[in-house]
């Protein structure tokens, strides 16, 4: 029987998020990769109690996530049902609607009939009456804003998602939903988009800025760029990793001679901070709180503490934000 760490909350920070009553811890579990069939899951269980152990109370997921698509949701629920069945109303549980998940007009996208009958496969899937935060993944180009934003509403009002919040849209789009779940009476609580050191789009396309004006929270994906941002690639492509392999994610021809010495120079301001290059990374993002939460994968317990003890040094000066720079925009 597991019992939750008694210090649970005594070190890792939590953010408010955007201008609601919702705190995240700053660094989030993402449940993208590694929680399906094909790991252990005695080690997906490990994953999920040294977290929620260490303070990290947001368990993120999506319908697609797996592999197979459902696979995470359904071993979170398997993890729920085993050990957080007492701690639920500590934890934040997310997931999202938006991508492929069946055959048919009626599998992916942002429309109604899609997005609401998605929601009830994740909660029947993770044994929930309700999520936390409930997402659209995607902007659909051919639905209409208001029947996407329309949908997230009905979710909160009928009690299957206590919030609501967007992905992967633009900032012109952000500001359009913002708008339009605020005439309806829901606000938006959050944007998920992708955002590291190595991609800066929310900053160059004003997303950030956006969210900043309309006081909406921001929880990052990929700050380590599918693990590029840590110290496995310092030497180059190593044997097993994402990029071995050739994944969708990461490819070995992202791995170039000059992205290498780049992480390498990266790697020596993190070790005059006392921290790794993942860490460095994390921090970054972390830097000056216009981000509430930053979301990390993990394969054992030890990747999690590893990134949680990020939050240790946050602070800047601005030499170190210069040197950053001058590596990667030079």
């Amino acid at each position: 029987m597991y019992t939750a760490h008694p210090d649970r909350y005594a070190d890792l920070p939590y953010r408010r998020t955007g201008r609601s009553g919702l705190k995240l811890p700053a660094i989030s579990l993402g449940l993208w990769h590694n929680f399906g069939p094909d790991r252990p899951v005695d080690t997906q269980r490990a994953i999920l109690r040294r977290a929620f152990d260490l303070g990290v109370t947001h368990f993120d997921l999506a319908n697609n996530y797996g592999p197979p698509p459902g696979a995470a949701e359904s071993a979170l629920g398997e993890a729920l049902k085993a050990d957080f069945g007492s701690y639920r109303d500590e934890l934040v549980i997310s997931t999202k609607a938006g991508y492929l998940m069946w055959p048919g007009p009626y599998g992916e996208w942002g429309s109604r009939k899609y997005v609401l009958s998605s929601l009830d496969q994740s909660l029947s899937r993770m044994g929930l009456d309700y999520v936390d935060i409930f997402y659209s993944h995607r902007p659909d180009p051919e639905t209409p804003l208001e029947e996407t934003m329309g949908a997230l509403h009905s979710a909160v009002q009928s009690g299957k998602a206590l919030y609501v919040g967007i992905s992967n849209y633009s900032a012109e789009q952000t500001r359009e939903a913002a708008r339009i779940l605020g005439e309806l009476g829901t606000p938006l609580l959050i944007h998920q988009p992708r955002y590291s050191m190595l991609d800066r789009r929310p900053e160059d396309e004003g997303l950030l800025d956006a969210l900043d004006d309309l006081q909406v929270g921001s929880i990052v994906f990929s700050p380590l760029e599918q693990g590029l941002l840590s110290s496995r690639y310092l030497d180059g492509i190593p044997e097993g990793s994402r990029a071995a392999s050739d994944s969708p994610f990461l490819n070995s021809d992202s791995v170039t001679e000059d992205l290498v010495g780049q992480l390498r120079a990266l790697d020596d301001i993190a070790k005059g901070r006392g921290q790794t290059l993942a860490q460095l990374a994390l921090a970054w993002v972390l830097r000056g709180g216009r981000v509430t939460s930053a979301l990390v994968g993990a394969s054992s317990p030890q990747q999690i503490e590893d990134s949680v003890a990020a939050t240790r040094n946050l602070d800047f000066d601005a030499d170190e934000l210069a040197r950053i720079d001058a590596i990667l925009r030079p």
